[in-house]
């Protein structure tokens, strides 16, 4: 397996108000798979999906990414796995208010060593014709269309998408699927994308039902429904 969670529990707080977020999660998922982790809001989905990106540290537990253990690595180490292995895309786009398309996404690229070919990527991106144009001039999706591309420009193995279409519309949040289903079968990244919505789990390799801290059902589609004919 490329990455696997064995037994991850995480709590926050003290005494009488501590309370058990995550009660002991299993999950391993193979190199180049979409894993859609769907619950309802409390269910623990974002705290697990910080702790695969190392934002967030487990309590208990381990977390293997290519044979290696998260747990043994020392702060230097983890800031560069965070560095060279993953990518963010968070349902608030996070852009730099003052700088163009090209050169928010240029900023994930100064983060590799390898970086992707940033006009190749617009071009996948869709956002050849608004590079030169700032955060407030965009719409929403082309928002995360740039975010997207600030988070894939420096080729990580994981792609982690919390929650990538909860503040856009239908039609856009389509789009948004259609292009990261594209990003996937282009570069082959390891995509976790954390939402409630139901629909989406159609378009993952691996499901993952969370609910109250614990896996209530994890399997894989035999078959898949492409992002573009996904409907809610």
């Amino acid at each position: 397996m490329f990455i696997e969670l064995q037994n991850i529990r995480k709590s926050f707080g003290e005494g009488e108000n501590r309370v058990e977020v995550l009660k002991g999660i299993d999950l391993s998922a193979q190199e180049g798979e979409i894993c859609v982790l769907l619950g309802p809001s409390g269910s623990g989905k974002s705290t697990l999906l910080n702790i695969i990106g190392g934002i967030d540290t487990a309590d208990e537990g381990d977390i293997i990414v290519r044979g290696e253990q998260m747990r043994s690595m020392k702060e230097k180490e983890l800031t560069a796995y965070r560095r060279n292995h993953l990518g963010y895309i968070f349902q608030m786009y996070n852009l730099i208010p003052n700088l163009t398309v090209r050169e928010n996404i240029e900023v994930g690229g100064y983060l590799s060593d390898h970086p992707l070919d940033c006009d190749e990527l617009l071009k996948t991106l869709g956002l050849e014709s608004h590079q030169d144009k700032l955060p407030n001039q965009l719409s929403g999706g082309q928002q995360q269309r740039t975010s997207i591309g600030r988070a894939i420009i420096k080729n990580p193995d994981i792609l982690l998408c919390d929650e990538p279409t909860g503040a856009l519309d239908y039609n856009t949040s389509k789009d948004i699927l259609c292009l990261i289903e594209k990003v996937n079968q282009v570069y082959g990244n390891t995509i976790f994308i954390v939402t409630h919505n139901e629909a989406i789990r159609k378009m993952a390799d691996l499901v993952v039902e969370l609910r109250d801290g614990k896996v209530r059902r994890q399997y894989r589609n035999e078959v898949k429904t492409a992002a573009a004919e996904l409907d809610w």
